[in-house]
């Protein structure tokens, strides 16, 4: 039975017809075998009309496009068509000539010159074709690097690149020519959409998230063509390995080492690894251990997944930072800043040494800081110790002076009993080198007089007095009054070599040795054989807390020092340091001298603290330095090692410094009280500026007391007091002239100055002192009294007084010429007093 075979439709058969018109492609068997109707013919026909109308749209668009450039082309076509014409023309010619040839010159050169045309035509039409060959080879290269862009085959659009750019080179045209513009202009842009392409796969293949704290590397995927072998190399293409690594070391160590090294957080995140993903993960401990396996994953990750050369790139940029972190962060914690702990600083070198040793397994060579680290131990040690020592000191400054406390002083000196008195009367506490009270050493009792020759002792008993049930000072010592010839002389001598400056050196009450040698010898040129005993002087001040704990540091340094020496240190790391830190107290200390003024100032009488603190400190390394010496628990060589002497004697002049600051501050102070440069006496309202001044040296006195020894204190109030006394003396000495109630009035205002002796009244006595600590005190009272004085007075006091011991003959006449009146009696006087310059033969 027949089966009816379908028939073919009509678009099938206007495809068919379009495809063979088009591309002269065959339709299926099927199609074309089947009979072919009349009535399906209008539809191909309708469809070959529409394809034909396409086909002409698209050359319509594309002569557009490509106008410029076709009627270039018309033209150089039509150029070229025409020089062939002419070139034939011109071979024709050549042919006949060369047949029938002209004997002419003439004929013969204008041949030559057809010939040399010609030559240079075929050899321009050569070029011309050379030119074409190789733009279209360019333009065929394109084509293959968009393909091989568009199957994300970046290695091979790379290549073609390169050979790209070789192929526009070797075209011998003009760069300028815009056919070969247009063609670098599609090579760039072809470039810039591989690039891109590039960046795609690129993260593809190595991705870091910072928020996530992830860092993901494959060698490759399997929708990638490229691998991470292949990217380097397009790195090299685009000159980006440089950028591209610092931008992965930079990603990498904001998402995973940060968050790992940073000690201060309180929780550290561990490091862990799964597949090709490295995470920030869970907690670790801050331990250097478990910094080093968690930094020993993350290199180990990178060498494991990084292509060598990669890795040989990032290694210079990525070590030098993380090694940084480890030795100044990490390691420089660990070590401990003493002796103690020395079993742990040893397990972490030998750490460190181990993480190198792996570092170098892996392939890394430039370990720097951290080689030096595991090297210099007893280098890195010592630093420790010298920034914990200064930052001790500095820590102890900054909480302040604390709470004071009163300590003693000693000094023993060899005196004599008039010496002693002269010590008593100031009100000093004196023993014997056994301890004793002065009056026991010298076999003095305090009910029975000193036991002396019978004939001594029957005149003095015939000289004394009736008891009356009081003492004076000089028996209260078990003195009598045989030594009073001795005492005055002393007393002259020691008037004569007193100091009138504040050198604190002098501060204690005590002359240098030389001046005490005089007194000996002057004691002993006056009495035959006077008795001589060591004086063990004690007096109390205060210091602030900041001393000891700087003692102490001191201390407990130098003990390292000397422990290192021994044989039981011989084998630890640090051993070699022990030199150098016998070298740190010195550091320390001048560091307490360069800061501390900054923190004693504010305080109130803060240089008088600073005084006190370092002369406190100086004394006890001294007393350090001295039983160091005699120790037999240590070494000789650790003895040998402890120089305080000069950190001794700066100590020294740092206090001296601070005490000569403080007086010359509070002179300055005092002086503007007083005028200033402006007289004194010349000033409305004398009396008011007197009284603040006085008030003013009170108040400094009440100041100091609480702080400064008893003998230091006399001296520095003494020494501002004589600051006021020279000021007021210098400023009457000034005066042109001075009227009765002028001098009245003088005389009233060094009255209330005088009010000061009583900050001098020794402990025993009513004697005041002040004299002895004012220089110019003496001269002061003198003035007084000249000015409250007629002629006769003057006369006697010059004569008979001991004005002379205060005054020159010169001022003294001035003082006259400005009180009196010129007359005969005044001139007699002056006369007498410039005839006798030194009336008590001085």
């Amino acid at each position: 039975m027949a089966t009816d075979t379908p028939e073919p439709s009509a678009t099938q058969l206007a495809q068919a017809l379009v495809e063979f018109s088009l591309r002269g492609s065959f339709p299926e068997e099927n199609v074309s075998s089947l009979p072919l109707k009349p009535d399906a013919l209008a539809e191909a026909i309708k469809a070959l009309a529409d394809a034909r109308a396409k086909l002409q749209a698209e050359i319509h668009a594309i002569n557009e496009d490509t106008a410029d450039d076709v009627r270039a082309w018309q033209t150089n076509a039509q150029s070229v068509q025409d020089d062939m014409i002419r070139s034939k023309a011109l071979a024709n010619e050549i042919i006949k000539t060369s047949e029938a040839p002209a004997v002419s010159g003439k004929d013969t050169h204008d041949a030559e010159a057809k010939a040399e045309f010609l030559v240079r035509e075929l050899n321009y039409n050569a070029q011309v074709q050379e030119a074409l060959k190789g733009i279209r080879t360019v333009n065929r290269t394109l084509d293959e690097v968009e393909k091989a862009r568009d199957e994300r085959r970046i290695l091979d659009a790379l290549h073609l690149l390169e050979r790209l750019w070789k192929e526009l080179d070797a075209i011998p045209v003009n760069k300028s020519c815009r056919a070969i513009k247009l063609l670098d202009i599609r090579a760039f842009e072809l470039k810039s959409e591989v690039h891109e392409v590039f960046d795609h796969v690129w993260n593809a293949l190595i991705n870091v998230d910072v928020e996530k704290h992830t860092v993901s590397m494959s060698s490759g995927r399997d929708d990638e063509p490229m691998s991470l072998s292949d990217a380097v190399i397009g790195l090299q293409a685009y000159k980006e390995v440089d950028r591209r690594t610092a931008q992965l070391w930079a990603s990498l160590n904001a998402a995973v080492l940060v968050p790992r090294m940073d000690m201060e957080r309180e929780t550290l995140p561990g490091i862990q690894i799964q597949d090709n993903t490295l995470e920030v993960k869970g907690t670790t401990d801050k331990s250097v251990e478990s910094l080093f396996t968690d930094l020993e994953k993350v290199f180990r990750f990178l060498v494991e997944r990084l292509p060598g050369d990669l890795v040989e790139t990032i290694s210079p940029t990525l070590l030098p930072g993380v090694i940084h972190r480890v030795t100044s962060v990490w390691l420089d914690s660990a070590v401990p800043s003493s002796l103690n702990d020395m079993a742990r600083f040893q397990q972490v070198i030998a750490l460190a040494k181990s993480f190198c040793a792996t570092l170098r397994k892996l392939g890394f060579t430039n370990l720097g800081d951290l080689l030096e680290w595991t090297e210099s131990a007893p280098r890195v040690w010592l630093s420790k110790c010298r920034e914990a020592a200064l930052d001790a000191v500095r820590t102890k400054l900054s909480k302040g002076f604390g709470e004071p406390t009163r300590v003693e002083k000693i000094e023993k000196q060899m005196v004599s009993k008039s010496e002693g008195q002269q010590i008593a009367a100031n009100g000093a506490a004196a023993v014997d080198d056994d301890g004793e009270g002065w009056g026991d050493a010298w076999g003095i009792g305090d009910d029975e007089p000193p036991k002396e020759e019978p004939k001594e002792a029957e005149k003095k008993a015939a000289a004394k007095p009736a008891d009356d049930g009081d003492e004076d000072v000089a028996d209260a010592w078990g003195w009598g009054d045989e030594a009073a010839e001795e005492e005055q002389l002393i007393e002259e001598t020691r008037k004569k070599t007193e100091m009138e400056d504040e050198d604190p050196a002098d501060a204690w009450g005590w002359g240098d040795d030389t001046n005490n040698d005089a007194l000996t010898a002057t004691a002993t040129a006056t009495k035959s054989e006077p008795e001589i005993r060591e004086l063990v002087l004690k007096e109390t001040y205060s210091i602030s807390s900041m001393p000891h704990p700087v003692l102490d540091l001191i201390a407990a340094i130098v003990e390292d020092g000397a422990a290192l020496t021994q044989d039981r240190h011989a084998s630890s790391p640090v051993a070699a340091a022990a030199a150098g830190l016998f070298g740190v107290p010195t550091l320390a200390l001048a560091l307490f001298r360069a800061i501390s003024p900054h923190y004693y100032a504010p305080k109130e009488g803060g240089n008088m603290f600073l005084y006190n603190d370092a002369t406190w400190l100086s004394e006890k390394l001294a007393d350090f330095s001295a039983t160091w010496k005699t120790r037999h628990d240590i070494s000789t060589r650790a003895q040998n090692m402890l120089r305080l002497d000069n950190d001794v004697k700066a100590l020294q002049g740092f206090a001296n410094r601070a005490y000569t600051n403080e007086l010359s501050l509070k002179k300055m102070m005092l002086r503007d009280r007083l005028g200033g440069e402006q007289n004194l006496l010349q000033l409305d309202d004398t009396e008011s500026y007197v009284a603040s001044a006085v008030s003013m040296v009170r108040s400094i006195a009440l100041e100091w007391e609480p702080i400064l020894a008893k003998s230091v204190w006399q001296q520095a109030v003494g020494s501002m007091v004589d600051a006021l006394a020279s000021k007021i003396v210098s400023d009457v000495m000034d005066l042109p002239s001075i009227g009765q109630e002028e001098a009245y009035n003088i005389a009233k205002h060094i009255a209330s100055v005088e009010e000061l002796d009583d900050l001098f009244l020794p402990s025993k006595g009513e004697v005041p002192l002040t004299a002895q600590f004012a220089g110019s005190w003496l001269r002061l009272k003198y003035l007084s009294e000249v000015l409250q004085s007629n002629l006769r007075d003057v006369r006697y006091l010059w004569t008979e007084g001991e004005l002379s011991l205060y005054f020159g003959v010169e001022e003294v006449l001035d003082l006259i010429g400005a009180s009196f009146e010129d007359n005969a009696r005044t001139r007699e006087v002056v006369r007498e007093i410039r005839g006798n310059p030194r009336p008590r033969g001085e």
